[in-house]
């Protein structure tokens, strides 16, 4: 028996995405990559999929944001010597399994799609 889900939330414990790529329609070799979310992290969906999002001679401001026990929608504008947007939208499926696309834009659009599964307990 797994550890108990959060109300209408994500596991906490080792988790495996795979990151699909698409830069400006074409599509890019998908990475996967492991990570561990603890207690903390899966208590606070908002701030660990939120962005922490700064860059040198811009100022960004989060234009929209919705945050639901199943959903998770942010968008970041940046201007000044890069301009930027970039949207993200999380959906969490059920307590084992999450997808989100994220998309930004500036010189060149990218398309992110994630697929991540619980897959056992962090090390």
């Amino acid at each position: 028996m797994g550890p108990p889900a959060h109300a209408e939330g994500l596991q906490a414990g080792l988790w495996h995405s795979v990151q699909t790529p698409t830069l400006n329609g074409v599509a890019g070799p998908p990475r996967e990559s492991r990570r561990c979310l603890r207690d903390a992290d899966v208590g606070d969906l908002d701030r660990t999929f939120s962005p922490v999002f700064g860059t040198t001679n811009s100022a960004c401001e989060r234009v929209e944001h919705e945050f639901t026990p199943r959903r998770l929608r942010w968008r970041l504008q940046c201007r000044g010597q890069l301009d930027m947007d970039v949207a993200g939208e999380f959906v969490f499926e059920r307590p084992d399994r999450y997808a989100a696309t994220i998309v930004a834009n500036s010189m060149q659009e990218v398309h992110t799609r994630i697929e991540a599964e619980r897959v056992g307990e962090c090390e």
